[in-house]
């Protein structure tokens, strides 16, 4: 199901108790490692990490309204989802990934 969430804040309290302090961590992570510029907004229903058009004016290529999509995470039934999208930008970073 997908959150209602009008914030990252609210999306993390709306969580089940066990849930709460992982994402908390992954969120903090990245927030610690996102590119200058780089936005957190609500995203599809989760938290999502984007190039704001303010740096890539052409937006996402299917939909130009949208800002680009970087990275997204969501707590679902029973696992958290992790979905990066900027690791498929770089050919050498998908390969060690993979191989991982």
């Amino acid at each position: 199901m997908q959150s209602k969430a009008k914030t990252p804040s609210e999306y993390i309290e709306q969580l089940p108790e066990d849930r709460k302090q992982v994402m908390r961590k992954l969120r903090k992570t990245i927030l610690d490692h996102l590119p200058d510029g780089f936005k957190e907004e609500m995203s599809y229903g989760m938290l999502g990490y984007v190039v704001p058009h303010s740096k890539y004016p052409d937006g996402y290529h299917c939909d130009p309204k949208l800002p680009l999509p970087f990275i997204n995470l969501a707590s679902k039934k029973n696992h958290i989802g992790f979905y990066h999208m900027g690791i498929y930008s770089d050919p050498d970073l998908m390969q060690w990934f993979t191989k991982e």
